[in-house]
């Protein structure tokens, strides 16, 4: 069976990745199942860098075909923070939580600052060959006051998508991925590596 490596250990992650992929009919790992793989350091600036790193890196450490994703969210009323360093924006090894609280503290901070935002998503792609796939999608919504729902993770509690009345924390995986920045990524690329496995 054809196999995918999906460059990550977070397992929220790679279930909405292996569920998006699950009509390619390919096994979806992550790198937890490849041991002790020490993590690249993210030096891109931004999403299309890190995505892109990332899947070269795990495809070089685990000789196999591997997905990666950049992603993060940019609040308009912080000037497109946290961007790049959503996953750390609290500092190194932030907690969801800690991330959370960073971001209403901040925007808390600047009274009348707009609460739009977006998440965006860069996807690459990279076999041991070096070929390299890459896709990318967004999801705008609202940064609410306080979380609301328990799915999903990081930001999700926080983001609200007015036309469906939800955070993506409240929406099935399918939901999720129907409308996420992930899932549209995903979308574009499915697309292209049902044209790469054929």
């Amino acid at each position: 069976m054809k196999e995918i490596v999906v460059a990550t250990k977070n397992a929220g992650k790679v279930a909405e990745l292996a569920a998006a992929l699950a009509p390619l009919q390919i096994a979806v790992k992550s790198v937890s199942d490849y041991g002790a793989i020490e993590e690249p350091e993210e030096t891109g600036t931004t999403f299309t860098d890190n995505a892109l790193l990332k899947a070269r890196y795990y495809a070089q450490a685990t000789g196999r075909a591997c997905l990666a994703d950049d992603s993060g969210l940019e609040a308009d009323g912080l000037g497109g923070e946290p961007g790049v360093y959503s996953a750390r924006f609290a500092g190194p090894g932030a907690t969801d939580r800690a991330n959370n609280e960073k971001l209403l503290a901040e925007l808390n901070a600047r009274p009348g600052a707009a609460r739009t935002a977006r998440f965006r998503c860069v996807l690459a792609f990279c076999d041991t060959n070096g070929q390299v796939l890459t896709a990318d999608g967004t999801c705008e919504g609202i940064i609410i006051e306080e979380g609301q729902g328990s799915g999903g993770f990081g930001y999700d509690p926080l983001f609200f998508m007015p036309e469906y009345r939800k955070t993506l924390a409240e929406m099935t995986v399918a939901e999720k991925n129907a409308v996420s920045h992930r899932g549209r990524a995903v979308q574009v690329m499915v697309k292209q590596l049902a044209g790469y496995f054929s």
